[in-house]
């Protein structure tokens, strides 16, 4: 078996780039070249059917990812399928299973049927489930039964694996040492270092990382190298931790390409305005251009309940700085499980802030989706402006609770509408646009 990578070294453009080209709008040789350089990726598990191909990288439409999953006792499979199906009808580019508990097989096999985007886990989490129901605590956790999980996932039609390969023990100590004011909020990262603690073993996913290439590459799997040490507040942001382990996440991209194998960098957590562009110019230096996954950024510790809106603003400025995917965040962030509703509104947000990052970098495209609805703006034609817009549904509801049904001057001056009236005077036609 030949992986996309593998192909595009090859100078082959597979259906997959062809597909995906052709939705971009750019040449498949752009994206051959891209995947051979590592900048571009295409999540697309060689066992998965029904799957809409997706790429992410440099040059690229800005991608958004909406995370689900079961969690605690109350979990239900089918309420996090309908957060999928919001997920998706809101446009999302990519889902995350991020199950903690529960039937966790069958939660992943109901993502991978709900959704035609690629879909992504995180198997640390089942593992630790698994060990903890068959020993009583999650810290007895074998090494085998991890890769187990891996190889169960990908076999079973996982697109991209989140994996924490680069927190390694050094990188712990240096945390300690520092005295971070959040230690850890990576839950995967967390409970790992919790193992490698108690037993006071290295990180598996490190010492064994040709292990998780050879599965990966078997299934022609995108790996997303995962930061343990993302920081939970802006006063943790850009410490020692935090780029020692991107030091190390950086060689272990320079190992996936050399096996074969596409990957992508997850990170940065929560990050101030000021720090952003220079955590993303970072982690393209040590991660050799990898596509960069980041979370939110959240840019303020104090949006609690207003979580989406602090990520959708660090997202958007993350993106135009250079990173090509962004994991959206909920109104809940921070303070539990979201609902249907709040998924479908951290999607839009991400996506807001994806497109608003697509025209700071002028890309193809971008900017004609404005122009258009600026022109029918000014013709002052409603149904096109809602049918543009990029939540049609939530437009015109909220017309229609503002304005009636009335289709001529604006919900805030009515006749006196000052298009109409500078229209007017400067004799321009409705349609002079």
């Amino acid at each position: 078996m030949v992986t996309q990578l593998e192909s595009a070294l090859q100078g082959q453009i597979t259906p997959e780039m062809e597909q995906v080209a052709h939705q971009e709008a750019v040449a498949p040789e752009f994206i051959r070249q891209g995947v051979a350089g590592g900048n571009i990726v295409i999540p697309r598990n060689i066992l998965r059917g029904g799957i809409v191909p997706v790429a992410i990288g440099t040059g690229l439409k800005t991608k958004v990812s909406a995370s689900v999953g079961l969690y605690g006792s109350t979990g239900d499979i089918d309420v996090e399928v309908a957060k999928i199906k919001a997920a998706v009808q809101a446009g999302t580019n990519a889902i995350m299973d991020l199950s903690v508990s529960g039937d966790i097989d069958a939660m992943r096999q109901e993502t991978l049927a709900a959704t035609p985007t690629p879909v992504g886990t995180l198997p640390l989490y089942q593992a630790l489930a698994e060990a903890g129901e068959k020993y009583g605590s999650s810290t007895k956790m074998e090494v085998e039964g991890l890769f187990d999980v891996i190889e169960r996932q990908a076999a079973g039609g996982v697109d991209f694996l989140a994996l924490h390969c680069g927190t390694t023990m050094d990188v712990v100590e240096r945390a300690k040492k520092e005295g971070r004011i959040d230690p850890l909020v990576s839950y995967g990262g967390s409970h790992l270092i919790g193992w490698m603690v108690h037993n006071q073993r290295e990180n598996p996913l490190y010492e064994n990382y040709d292990g998780v290439l050879e599965i990966a590459r078997k299934y022609d799997v995108t790996i997303s190298l995962a930061d343990g040490m993302r920081p939970g507040c802006l006063a943790d942001s850009l410490d020692g931790a935090q780029v020692q382990e991107l030091v190390i996440l950086g060689e272990m991209v320079r190992r996936a390409r050399e096996a074969g194998v596409q990957v992508m960098v997850k990170g940065p957590g929560h990050v101030p305005v000021d720090q952003l562009k220079a955590t993303v110019t970072l982690q393209k230096s040590l991660c050799k251009g990898a596509p960069y996954f980041v979370f939110g950024p959240v840019v303020t510790d104090i949006a609690a309940g207003y979580d989406h809106i602090s990520a959708a603003v660090g997202g958007a400025i993350s993106a135009w700085a250079g990173a090509e995917f962004l994991c959206y965040v909920t109104a809940a962030e921070h303070l539990g499980l979201p609902g249907v509703d709040q998924v479908r509104e951290g999607v839009f947000a991400a996506r807001i802030a994806a497109h608003a990052a697509d025209l700071a970098k002028n890309l193809p495209g971008a900017a004609e989706w404005d122009l258009e609805i600026s022109r029918s703006r000014k013709e002052l034609d409603w149904e096109k402006q809602i049918e543009l817009s990029i939540d049609p549904e939530r437009a015109r509801q909220l017309k229609k609770e503002r304005s009636g049904d009335s289709s001529s001057g604006c919900a805030m001056c009515g006749k006196y509408c000052a298009m109409e009236v500078v229209s007017k005077y400067l004799g321009a036609s409705k349609h002079s646009c």
